[in-house]
């Protein structure tokens, strides 16, 4: 039997583990939940952030996502056949399908996606490339960036006495609804307490809302929710000459209507010092 010389025999052994390393997923990796990866393909790079926006380039509506993203780039493992576009993109599309999602876009190569469960949004890129032996997937989990500031009343009064307003978050309505819901008590008895501690500080109510809906509709909803602010404030023996209440409904954004973030953002009451 012929035999292999030594050093051919180190350089196969190095190779292979080369190889092998290669193939292994990114350390720290892993498939996201929602969506796992098309096998024999492994991670060959992952980053995940708690809260960043992704713009598709691809669409023209819905295309602004905000939230917790995930994006992992997978690699065809060595030896195996890699997948056309269309196979990647199929694949994707039919698993989006089966979570009752809704495909923004499908061409040969990417696709754009938008799943809905619970109020919440998430949304999905895959976009293939390099013959089908790469390809990327971008999963971005839709929520407000959560706001470490508390609402307490010297913020308040520090917010209203610097630019003569504030926007509080702290106040819940249901859709559609202007009733107080009762989580929002400790954000009221906080502007309670402010309007205590400066006895001749009038305010403005102002409700606002997002796109969403008719125009007339949300004047009319942005109104009644600020005149229910108003209204638990009285009942909680802050006088009625104090206080005034209006809605401006979706004309004053703070930002965008195109994300489910800047929705929520948009979605506020503003308390405006009154002379």
């Amino acid at each position: 039997m012929k035999k292999i010389p030594l050093f051919l025999v180190l350089s196969m052994l190095i190779f292979s583990s080369i190889s092998f390393a290669q193939e292994k997923d990114a350390k720290g990796s892993k498939d996201h939940p929602l969506l796992s990866r098309i096998p024999s393909y492994y991670i060959s790079d992952q980053a995940n952030k708690d809260f960043d926006r992704y713009t598709s380039p691809y669409i023209d509506k819905d295309n602004v996502w905000e939230g917790r993203l995930t994006q992992t780039n997978y690699t065809a493992q060595e030896g195996t056949k890699e997948l056309s576009f269309i196979q990647i993109v199929r694949n994707y599309e039919n698993a989006i399908k089966k979570l009752n999602g809704k495909i923004l876009l499908s061409e040969s190569s990417r696709l754009n996606a938008r799943i809905e469960k619970n109020k919440d949004v998430t949304y999905v890129s895959v976009e293939a490339f390099n013959e089908g032996r790469n390809y990327t997937l971008i999963i971005v989990e839709s929520k407000m960036m959560e706001n470490e500031v508390t609402i307490d009343a010297a913020s308040l009064n520090k917010g209203i006495s610097e630019t003569g307003k504030i926007a509080v978050y702290g106040i819940y309505f249901d859709t559609g609804k202007s009733d107080i819901k009762p989580e929002s008590k400790p954000t009221i008895a906080e502007i309670e307490k402010m309007l205590r501690q400066n006895p001749k500080l009038k305010l403005l109510v102002v409700g606002h809302t997002d796109i969403d809906g008719s125009l007339e509709s949300n004047m009319k909803l942005s109104s009644d929710r600020a005149a229910s602010v108003v209204k638990a404030l009285i009942e909680n023996k802050i006088q009625a000459s104090r206080l005034k209440s209006g809605g401006v409904g979706p004309y004053c954004p703070v930002d965008s209507n195109r994300t489910e973030g800047g929705k929520a953002k948009n979605r506020r009451v503003e308390l405006v010092e009154m002379f």
